[in-house]
């Protein structure tokens, strides 16, 4: 997977949420929640078609993501834990939790998700 750019990221936010659309539209939304121009916009969805994140159809330009949040972020989380912790999933997990003020919910999550592991 591409390393995908925040104004890249932007692009695929309104994908996952909307579902495909007309390039268009994709700008009327961006222009609205970011105040980017129709050119901006257009150019970043180049780039991700150029990356492979986004494919173009017609009519009317339609887009399509080519690629999931949960792939994203998942490539995301191991750039991080990769460059920041030496690729040490329990370094990370240390890190995340030396700081968080967590719910008793939340906590219990947590627990289900580690025995889930096992």
């Amino acid at each position: 997977m591409v390393k995908l750019f925040d104004s890249e990221l932007k692009i695929m936010e309104v994908l996952w949420r909307e579902g495909d659309l007309p390039a268009a539209k994709i700008a009327a939304i961006l222009q609205e929640e970011t105040g980017w121009n129709r050119n901006t916009t257009y150019t970043v969805i180049k780039k991700c078609i150029e990356k492979g994140a986004v494919e173009r159809y017609n009519p009317k330009f339609m887009c399509h993501a080519l690629v999931s949040r949960q792939e994203v972020q998942s490539h995301e989380t191991e750039e991080l834990i990769d460059k920041m912790f030496n690729g040490s999933k329990k370094q990370f997990f240390a890190a995340f939790l030396s700081g968080a003020s967590l719910s008793d919910e939340e906590i219990t999550q947590l627990k289900e998700m580690v025995e889930k592991l096992k």
